[in-house]
Parts: C-alpha cells; structure tokens; sequence
C-alpha cells in the first residue's frame, strides 16, 4: 500500500501517515497489497504475447512480489518504479538472488512525473498502487507512455454493489473517495482512451492469506522497532482496523483487476 501524501498525524487514515513510516511498516511484507501469483498471471492472459523487444513498466511496484511473477513468465524487460528506495532495494536483491537481474530494473521515481517517454512501453502494469495519484488520473496520464495497441492492466478498489452499510461507505469515503463501482470504474477507462479487455474480482484470499494475514508479524515486529512512539502504534492500529473492516463487509467491496488496450 504505497502512499505519496505525508502526514503524521496518527488519527487519520493510512494514506495520511508519514511516507517512511508506511514503508518501514510494508517493507517485511512480500506484498504491500492484496493479490496473487495466479491472479497476476491470470491478467497476463488477456493480453497478446511480449516478446523480448516488448517493454514493461510496473509502476508503484513495492517489493516486487508481481513484477517478479511477470518477469518469470514474459520474455521481456521490465522496469519497476516505486517512490522508496527501500523497496527498490528489496526488489534489485530478489531480482539477482533469483537470476532476473538482466530482466527486471527497479528504479525510485514518482508517478505523478514518470521518467518515460511517449508512447515507449507496450505494456504499464499496476497493483495496488494507481490509488496514490488517482484511478481516472492515472489512465489519463500513462496513456501517452504506452504504443497504439499497447495494454495497461492495473488493479483498483471497487464497490461490489450498489448500496452498503453506511460504516464502510463512511470508511471509504474518508480512505479513497474515488473507489466506484466496477461498470463506472470500466466506464471510466474508455474515457480515458483504452478498450475494456477484462475484468476481474480478486478472490478473498488474495486480501486474508496474501495480505492480512502475513500483517500480523510485520505489526509485531513494526511495534517492537518503535516502541513507544504514538504514531507507529496508530498506524499498527489501522492497518488492525482495515483488516477488521474487510472480514465484516468484504461481500460490499474488494479489489477489481481492470484490463485495456489502447485505442
């Protein structure tokens, strides 16, 4: 769960905690998002087939648990982008310890200024990250990076229905106003210049055993690093809370991958 607004103050939401302290947190965990092997692989399929001329950019790739399982199953090169240096390092490391070094590049840099050029990649991928600059406004601006024909496969919280309980609607009102229901989130994306190729739910445990579960040890050792300091204890407190939230209405909401190709 990557985030590029920063502010410590411990009674907001995730997304207003301090920028090091949200990496630290994620920084033990293979995955700062829910998601799958198979679930990654799955929207690989949609798309045509990459060769090792193709170019891949997975953007806000954290540690790279996904841009590893693309570059284990797609023969070519892939830069990962992530605003933490931590995670970078984390991804460069695993990409040499598992002999994909000459295939996956992890660079820092912002998505809200990409250092790519027009129309270079055929293909952004993008889990569990587009939130930190925006659904709409990150398939607006990414189109240009990608060739005509070129696919762009990201994955976004969306509504399952219509109508929710208010508790969760007020949570996610307050965390990401811009969450929307899959026909809005797919209209949305043929607005932005791309045709719809696929979309999909992520199954539960891709957020329970993926994702909540395998918290629990980074909260405790997170805790025990900064013991005593409000503000870490705040942040272990609602990542608890979000993990509470899902259990009790994950029927309402949960992550769509969305699919599309550039017209």
């Amino acid at each position: 769960m990557n985030n590029e607004q920063n502010n410590s103050n411990p009674e907001q939401s995730i997304h207003n905690f301090d920028l090091n302290m949200i990496c630290d947190y994620f920084s033990t965990m293979e995955r700062q998002g829910p998601g799958s092997d198979e679930m990654t692989l799955k929207a690989l399929s949609f798309l045509k087939p990459l060769t090792e001329e193709s170019k891949v950019a997975d953007i806000g790739c954290g540690t790279g648990k996904q841009t590893i399982t693309l570059g284990k199953n797609i023969p070519s090169k892939i830069t990962g982008i992530d605003l933490f240096q931590k995670f970078i390092d984390i991804l460069n490391h695993n990409c040499a310890e598992q002999g994909l070094a000459h295939k996956i590049n992890g660079i820092v840099g912002n998505m809200e200024q990409l250092p790519f050029q027009e129309e270079e990649y055929d293909l952004l991928w993008c889990e569990g990250a587009i939130y930190n600059i925006g659904y709409k406004r990150g398939l607006q601006e990414w189109h240009k990076y990608l060739k005509k024909g070129g696919y762009i496969a990201v994955t976004e919280a969306s509504w399952f229905t219509i109508e929710r309980p208010q508790e969760i609607d007020q949570f996610w009102m307050d965390a990401y106003p811009e969450i929307d229901t899959i026909s809005n989130k797919v209209h949305q994306m043929e607005e932005a210049g791309y045709i719809p190729i696929s979309t999909f739910v992520l199954p539960e445990n891709c957020w329970m055993e993926n994702f909540y579960e395998l918290q629990k040890s980074a909260r405790e050792l997170f805790l025990e690093k900064h013991k005593g300091n409000p503000t870490a204890e705040a942040l272990a407190a609602n990542e608890k809370r979000e993990y509470e939230l899902y259990k009790k209405y994950k029927a309402y909401y949960g992550y769509v991958f969305y699919i599309g190709q550039k017209i």
